[in-house]
C-alpha cells in the first residue's frame, strides 16, 4: 500500500530535485515505447534510482505523476506563448515563430503528451487538470482578443471568451495529432497556417 506519511527528507531544493528525476525517469520510460497504464511504479522507482517508498513520498500515485507531466508540458508551452504581443509591429511573423516554437517542444516531448492525453481519457483528475491547464491558456488568448477589440484592431463583433476556447483546445488537438502523427517537415507548415488562422479570424477579423 502506499504510504500516507509523505515526509521527504530535505528541504524543497531536495524534494523538487527528487521529483525532477521521478518524472525524467517517465519520460525516459514512455520514448522508449511504454505506456503510462502498463508503467508500474517499481520501475519507474528503478529507472529513477530512487527506492519505491521513495517514489510515495514525492506523489501519492500514478495519477499524481500524471498530474505533474501534464502541469510541466502545459507550464512550458504557456511560458512560450504569453511571450507574444499582438500589438508588435511583426505580430504575425512572431506568431507563427511562436506556433512553430510550440510545436517544436512538444514534438521533441511526443511519449509525454500522449501519455497525458491517455490519462484524461480514464482518470478524472488528470481530465479536469489538463483542462484547467488550456483554460490559462483561453484566458490570456481571451485577455488579449479583449485588448486589441479596445484598441480597434479587431471587431467589436468578436467574443473573446468563446473564440478563445475554440482558439486553444482545437489548437492544442492539431498540434497533438500533428506531433503523433505527422511529419516533422510539416510542422513549420503547420505553425504557418494555425497562426494565420487565429490571426486573421480573430485577432484582425474584419468587421
Amino acid at each position: 500500500m502506499p504510504s500516507t506519511t509523505r515526509r521527504p527528507s530535505g528541504g524543497p531544493g531536495r524534494r523538487a530535485a527528487v521529483q525532477a528525476r521521478i518524472v525524467a525517469a517517465t519520460e525516459r520510460l514512455l520514448a522508449g515505447g511504454a505506456t503510462f497504464t502498463e508503467l508500474g511504479v517499481q520501475r519507474i522507482a528503478a529507472e529513477a534510482g530512487v527506492a519505491r517508498s521513495t517514489f510515495y513520498l514525492h506523489f501519492r500515485d500514478k495519477s499524481e505523476l500524471a498530474l505533474s507531466l501534464a502541469g510541466g508540458l502545459a507550464g512550458a508551452a504557456f511560458a512560450i506563448m504569453e511571450k507574444w504581443d499582438p500589438g508588435a509591429p511583426d505580430a504575425l511573423a512572431a506568431f507563427e515563430r511562436t506556433m512553430a516554437e510550440v510545436i517544436r517542444f512538444y514534438r521533441e516531448r511526443p511519449a509525454a503528451l500522449a501519455a497525458v492525453l491517455e490519462v484524461t481519457a480514464y482518470d478524472e483528475a488528470v481530465r479536469d487538470a489538463w483542462a484547467g491547464q488550456l483554460d490559462q491558456f483561453a484566458g490570456l488568448a481571451a485577455r488579449l482578443l479583449a485588448a486589441e477589440q479596445a484598441a480597434g484592431r479587431t471587431t467589436a463583433g468578436l467574443e473573446p471568451a468563446a473564440a478563445s476556447r475554440l482558439m486553444i483546445y482545437g489548437g492544442m488537438q492539431a498540434i497533438a495529432h500533428q506531433v503523433a502523427a505527422g511529419a516533422p517537415e510539416e510542422d513549420g507548415a503547420v505553425a504557418r497556417e494555425l497562426a494565420r488562422l487565429q490571426w486573421y479570424g480573430t485577432f484582425r477579423r474584419p468587421a
